[in-house]
């Protein structure tokens, strides 16, 4: 190919920091997002954008790797952290109608996000959100642009130097390994073993307050308020509480004899 260059979209999300307690809040339960961060997952797909890109020269090449989200106006942050990292631009998708968004109505906003951009090599996600972890994005995203897919790709490769770009990809399973390719344009999502994420440095950081995140409503994307959130979602929760206390564990203190009573609480826990 005379232009091997890549136009590369990185789906992130932002989440609730998993150090903290998980809550559900208002008539529809949606999940509180007041102590949330860049999902850890995604890292690793923004790792494994740059990582491609630069090894075709970066963006002095004319590579190119755009961060999007959806969500409230605090989820810009996770863009912001993208380009920090080193993604050359960012995209925000922020509408009021988009929240309760269940996997199903976020694949189509995004979807119509990817297409909007128009031009895109390969669409790029983590394995999971940390979140809702359902892993359904992906898949969801690909069949609704038409794309092929490869999910769970604990490598990934890109060769462009036949007729077009393949993409090569290694999915591990419990006992087995395969080798998946795909002609681009594609959709995969990158396990946590797929490489190891860099952090922001001084430079990045510095680097990024000078990049565009462009913002985008559902209009400019022609996506109809009805077709996303709790409305346009195909699942509903219908009741959530908290889960119970989980009671303080036994306490073995050794007088001498905590041998003889560990193996007394085995015994009593029918662990004998």
């Amino acid at each position: 190919m005379e232009n091997t260059a890549l136009n590369i979209a990185v789906l992130v999300k932002y989440v609730p920091d998993a150090q903290f307690d998980r809550h559900l809040t208002g008539a529809g339960n949606t999940l509180e997002r007041a102590e949330s961060i860049l999902s850890e997952l995604d890292e690793y797909a923004i790792e494994a954008a740059l990582a491609l890109s630069e090894a075709r020269g970066g963006e002095a090449a004319g590579n190119k790797v755009t961060a999007i989200t959806m969500g409230p106006a605090s989820a810009v942050a996770a863009v912001k952290k993208a380009l920090q990292i080193g993604a050359t631009e960012g995209v925000h998708l922020s509408d009021e109608a988009l929240a309760g968004s269940d996997a199903a109505a976020t694949s189509l906003a995004l979807a119509a996000v990817v297409r909007h951009l128009g031009g895109v090599d390969l669409v790029l996600t983590g394995m999971a959100s940390t979140d809702g972890e359902t892993s359904l994005v992906p898949a969801q995203l690909a069949a609704r642009l038409g794309l092929p897919q490869i999910t769970f790709a604990s490598s990934l490769e890109v060769d462009s130097s036949g007729e077009a770009h393949v993409a090569t990809a290694r999915r591990d399973g419990d006992i087995y390994a395969e080798t998946i390719q795909a002609t681009l344009p594609a959709v995969v999502s990158v396990t946590d073993q797929a490489n190891s994420p860099r952090y922001p440095n001084f430079k990045g950081i510095m680097a990024a307050k000078k990049k565009t995140v462009t913002a985008l409503t559902l209009a400019e994307i022609g996506v109809e308020p009805a077709s996303v959130g709790h409305e346009g979602s195909l699942t509903v929760v219908k009741a959530a509480e908290a889960r119970e206390h989980r009671p303080a564990g036994t306490i073995i203190t050794d007088s001498g004899d905590a041998g003889i009573q560990l193996v007394d609480f085995l015994a009593a826990q029918k662990l004998l």
